[in-house]
């Protein structure tokens, strides 16, 4: 009898169908075997490998699960207004339900069972994770016993980390994230109103000078003890842009995996004390600017989503509506774990076909002496071309050239299609939203927005549908330097 696999609600015969189910092509003889990148320390690897927001590749495969067990937290920050019972904001600190450990632990067992692509439950608030310990320790043990398959994360500010570093290494805790946004206190304290500590509240460079030695002090005390450690920098026009490569370098200096820099979130309509008096965020360009510059220092994370405290499935995604505590099943099916481990099989596989592809593509376009080229990618997950243009919510930015193919970032537009129906306004922000990318590949799409994106200059091509993104892209870059009557490359 074949193995009945459940991918997102839909039914598989077997291990290779699930990769077709992804929109994938791989097959137990083409597919090779479970090898990590050869540039990887294998220890680091088995760490990274499942993890969608340490490892850009795993996030094409691998979903994670926030919960809002967290609420209180030490430092009021200027970018942050928490808000609870609200499903219409997607950013950090925003809720729909605040959980006791009990009931997280129950909602986290209903998704395991439900999403095979869950590899990791993170805390990240929508308080402080490391301050509100008590919630935090008690959420990961219940879960822990009965998930041992799942990888545990939290995020904090880091003010509160150095107390509890011995509890997080027992508890087998191998990712935390901290959000250290500045090393110079005169611009913490245009960040950070106030900063909770010893009991008491420090305001002003005080506060932001006590914060930022306790970050410094987690990071050193985490990556001592193996940890991997993320860290997560608000990126603040006219306020900490001027040291955000210094901070780049000290915080690769101390041991930090990754540096995060993402965007300040600024919409009035949140309520922060940023987005009320007027202060902008970075434009596409501004950050890119600023990463660039970041090149010699830590490795960059580019394709953070900036998710809610109580968000549920793959990067890009969010169906926390669909598992809030009124819908969930009174009896959580029992064959969750299996599922999984199916699901990570067929990942491994594809994984190791993808980079096949890859290689072969690349031995192509190794020789074209050409600028390199920005293209729009629509997928929904696995690394693959799968997704209609008009269901887009985002696009996925890349950057192709002799060297390689790169993920530069993504770029949010509402999709265009709505009840069947393309809506004008709507192609109109995804035009704004793909300023600068000539091209875009998607897996189907209708002939008027066709034309109308080509009207201001956006070529969008749908055939390599299904294709691995790597692959279509090194192949699109090749194609489009060959001359027309040897087929040979030319500059």
């Amino acid at each position: 009898m074949a193995n009945i696999i459940s991918l997102g609600g839909l039914q598989v015969a077997s291990r290779d169908e699930l990769g077709q189910a992804m929109g994938g092509g791989c097959t137990a003889s083409s597919c090779g075997t479970k090898a990590g990148p050869a540039d990887m320390d294998p220890a680091i690897w088995a760490k990274v490998k499942d993890h969608p927001c340490y490892s850009e590749e795993a996030h094409h495969y691998f979903a994670r699960m926030h919960v809002s067990v967290a609420p209180a937290c030490n430092i009021q920050c200027n970018y942050c207004n928490r808000k609870y019972d609200c499903a219409n904001e997607s950013r950090p600190g925003v809720v729909s339900e605040r959980l006791t450990p009990e009931q997280a632990a129950r909602k986290v067992l209903a998704v395991a069972a439900e999403v095979p692509q869950l590899s990791v439950l993170g805390i990240a608030g929508p308080g402080d994770a490391a301050y509100d310990w008590k919630k935090t320790k008690a959420t990961f043990d219940l879960v822990q016993t009965q998930l041992p398959d799942i990888k545990l994360c939290l995020s904090s500010n880091g003010l509160a980390v150095p107390d509890h570093v011995e509890e997080i290494v027992a508890m087998n805790i191998d990712h935390v994230t901290l959000t250290i946004n500045t090393l110079d206190p005169e611009v913490g304290a245009k960040i950070y109103p106030w900063v909770f500590f010893r009991g008491r509240r420090h305001e002003g460079v005080e506060g932001a000078a006590i914060l930022l030695a306790r970050q410094m002090e987690a990071l050193e005390m985490l990556v001592a003890h193996g940890v991997l450690v993320k860290v997560n920098s608000v990126l603040i026009p006219g306020i900490n842009e001027a040291g955000m490569v210094e901070l780049n370098r000290i915080v690769k200096a101390k041991g930090a995996f990754l540096h995060n820099i993402m965007p300040l979130i600024s919409d009035p309509a949140h309520g922060t004390h940023f987005g009320l008096t007027g202060q902008r965020g970075p434009t596409a360009a501004e950050l890119r600017a600023v990463q660039d510059q970041c090149g010699d220092g830590a490795n960059l994370m580019k394709h953070c989503r900036q998710c809610r405290a109580d968000a549920v499935g793959m990067l890009g995604e969010d169906r926390g509506q669909e598992f809030t505590l009124d819908k969930l099943p009174e009896t959580i099916a029992e064959d969750g774990e299996e599922k999984r481990a199916a699901y990570r099989d067929w990942v491994a596989r594809e994984r190791a076909d993808r980079r096949a592809a890859a290689e072969a593509a690349q031995a192509e376009a190794a020789f074209v002496a050409a600028p390199p080229l920005l293209v729009g990618v629509c997928t929904k997950g696995g690394g693959r071309i799968n997704q209609h243009f008009g269901h887009a919510t985002e696009f996925q930015i890349y950057e192709v050239d002799a060297v390689g193919v790169r993920f530069i970032t993504h770029r949010r537009a509402d999709n265009y299609c709505v009840g069947g129906h393309g809506e004008g306004d709507r192609l109109a922000e995804i035009i704004r939203t793909l300023e600068g990318v000539p091209v875009v590949l998607c897996a189907r799409i209708g002939e008027a927005p066709r034309a109308k994106m080509a009207e201001v200059g956006i070529e969008v091509i749908d055939a390599c549908a299904m294709d691995y993104i790597e692959t279509a892209l090194l192949d699109l870059y090749a194609e489009r330097h060959r001359t027309p009557e040897a087929g040979a490359l030319i500059a």
